[in-house]
């Protein structure tokens, strides 16, 4: 695994942590680390858009495991500089509710 990966793989963990609601502890923003990493390393989708779904599938796949989580997308990740945007999901324009409802 390159460093790169690592690197960005961190950028958008902490994105992602920043705007989870509840907040994460530091074992579960390993976790969605660790998760954001694999998705990075995956073969077959190329480029940009490729990995960025890739990267909020395995949020979305983090979120269902543990059933308790709700956060954002991402949006879009610089490669250079690791800058990482994120975007809401949401339902009549308010952001998602962890533990149900809007």
């Amino acid at each position: 695994m390159s460093m790169d990966a690592s690197r960005l793989a961190s950028a958008a963990a902490e994105a992602y942590a920043t705007q989870a609601k509840p907040p994460l502890t530091e074992e579960l923003v390993a976790k969605v680390r660790d998760a954001l990493l694999a998705a990075i390393a995956e073969t077959g989708a190329a480029g940009e858009t490729g990995r960025i779904e890739r990267l909020n599938a395995a949020l979305d796949a983090f979120e269902t495991d543990l059933d308790a989580v709700v956060g954002p997308r991402i949006a879009s990740l610089d490669e250079t500089s690791a800058a990482v945007t994120t975007r809401h999901r949401s339902e009549a324009g308010q952001p998602l509710r962890a533990f149900g409802g809007q």
